[in-house]
Formats: structure tokens, sequence, C-alpha cells
């Protein structure tokens, strides 16, 4: 199968394309930089260089592919649309990434109710995440435009990447705080607590999910959850620091910014997907992000 994935210099899509390339599928990714191709073609990915900004260039190149997967950002609307005109009429899957801070609650890192959320009961989601509750929509709604096209909404995902250089979003900035102060430190008390999932199941779902995915399919991508204060302690562990800190959370947001210090890292966010077992036979093998993080984070010299 020939497949078009964007951000294929990232960390999940890197990851992804790696995983089909071994797979068998000729891959094609889209880069920004020219000095990023030759780790893709390491890999055995054909780079394209562009940007999400690039309507042309996407439609050609979801008009060339059998199917497509945007794992660059979720949250890049003109991208999507033009994904979805140069797929339109094809009955080609396109695999959209979306992330489950779109059910985060901004807690400031406390416990607060942590609701858990079901992929058929989805909550009106906070004026934040609701552009990006729009975009998962319309790639949802895509389906009535002959594409078979899915949402795949990831969890805190751990684990090492493909591409030399990439970096999962939360964890390595928790790393990286502790490593440059001396101190692991958490939002708030660090009671809010994140579904999680390994990359290399992340990486399985979504070969699965090219092949066997209904049309306007909506998923969550989740095999475990951790508390935050549980997460800071084990990599305090792994570090040979001392005991986590807690941080309010203006000073987190001095650090991180925002958007990750109240959602990426200061929210909760449960979640429970029945779907990619059910109708793609999904079996995670990693469910345990406190081991990996234990056991495995310091495998390479850095975490990115």
């Amino acid at each position: 199968m020939k497949i078009f994935i964007t951000g294929a210099s990232g960390f999940i899509g890197g990851s992804i394309a790696a995983g089909l390339v071994r797979a068998g599928h000729r891959v094609t990714g889209l880069i920004r930089k020219p000095e990023q191709a030759a780790e893709l073609e390491r890999l055995g990915i054909i780079p394209v260089i562009g940007s999400l900004d690039d309507r042309t260039l996407l439609i050609a190149q979801a008009q060339a592919a059998d199917a497509v997967i945007n794992a660059a950002s979720s949250d890049h609307r003109s991208a999507v649309e033009a994904l979805i005109e140069g797929l339109a009429g094809s009955n080609k899957a396109f695999l959209h990434t979306s992330g489950s801070s779109i059910v985060g609650d901004a807690s400031g890192g406390e416990a607060g109710a942590a609701a858990i959320y079901h992929e058929d009961a989805l909550p009106e989601p906070t004026a934040d995440k609701a552009p990006r509750v729009a975009i998962d929509r319309l790639v949802l709604d895509a389906a009535r435009r002959g594409i078979r096209s899915a949402v795949l909404c990831n969890t805190l995902i751990y684990g090492h990447g493909a591409v030399k250089g990439s970096a999962s979003v939360q964890l390595p900035r928790l790393v990286r705080q502790a490593q440059k102060s001396g101190i692991v430190r958490h939002v708030g008390s660090g009671g809010n607590i994140w579904s999680n999932v390994h990359i290399d199941d992340v990486v399985e779902l979504y070969r699965l999910a090219l092949d066997k995915t209904p049309a306007g399919t909506f998923y969550f991508v989740a095999s475990g959850e951790a508390s935050f204060r549980d997460m800071s302690q084990a990599i305090a562990d792994a570090l040979g620091l001392g005991a986590p800190q807690d941080w309010p959370l203006e000073d987190a947001k001095h650090e991180w910014g925002y958007e990750m210090a109240s959602y990426g890292l200061g929210s909760n966010s449960r979640v429970r997907g029945t779907r990619a077992h059910a109708l793609l036979g999904w079996e995670p093998r990693r469910t345990s992000v406190i081991d990996w993080i234990r056991d495995d984070m310091m495998r390479t010299t850095s975490p990115e």
C-alpha cells in the first residue's frame, strides 16, 4: 500500500511511518526541513519537503496515495480540509491524530472529579479545546464524502521513537526540567491522572486501522493510566533525584507555557476505549508507564 503521512520527522508520525515500512508498505513522509530527509531515508521513508500550509501539495499527495495519515498537527484545520479534498470520493483510509486533552479539565494538577470518558459519550469541550474537537468532527463527517475516515485520539504516549531526536510531548518535559534544576516537579499536587499508551502499541493500532477501520469511527487510544505524582516519583527514581515537589500552576506556566501546563501536564484525562479491540483486534503489549520510566526510559542517553 502507498501511504502518505504528515509529521514524518516527529515522534508519533515517524514511529508510525517506520512501522509501516517494516510491515511492507511504501511510505511517503512530509517534512519541513531538507536536513531531515537523510534520517527518513535511513528508515526507508520517502521524504517530501513541504508544510501543512501547502494546500496544492497536500491534495496531490492524498490523491497519489492509497491511504493518508495526519500525524503532524491535531489543530491545523486547513491541512485537514486539503487532505479531505484530495481524498473525497476515493473510499481510501484517512487516519487523523487527535489527543485526549480534548477531555482535559485543567484542574491545576489536582485529582478533582477525575471523570472517566468513553468513546460514545464525549463531553462538550472547553473553549480552549473546541477548535480541535471541531476538526475531529470534520474528519468523522468526511465519511459522508466517500472517505474511510477515523480519528485516533491518543492519550499520554511513552516509549522511544523511531526517528533520532524525536520525543513525546509530556514526560520529556518533566525530565528536562528535572535535569536542569535537579528537582522533579509536577503541576499542583500531581494528583491528576492521565490515561496512557506505549508508542509501539500506537504504531500497531494505526497499522490495523488502515486495513480495518469502518468509516467515521472515533477511537480512544489507551492501555493504562497513572497520576503525575506517581510518574514524577518514577522519574526521580530513574534519575537518582530526591522526592518530587509540588509546583503551583502559575510557576509551571512560566516553564511550560499555558497550554502544556494547564492541559498536557496539569489536567485529568481519563478515558476508556473499547472500539480498537472490538473492531480492529488491537491488543496492547505494554500497560505500565511506571515500569517503563523506571526500567527503560534512560536506555538512551537523552529523553529527546
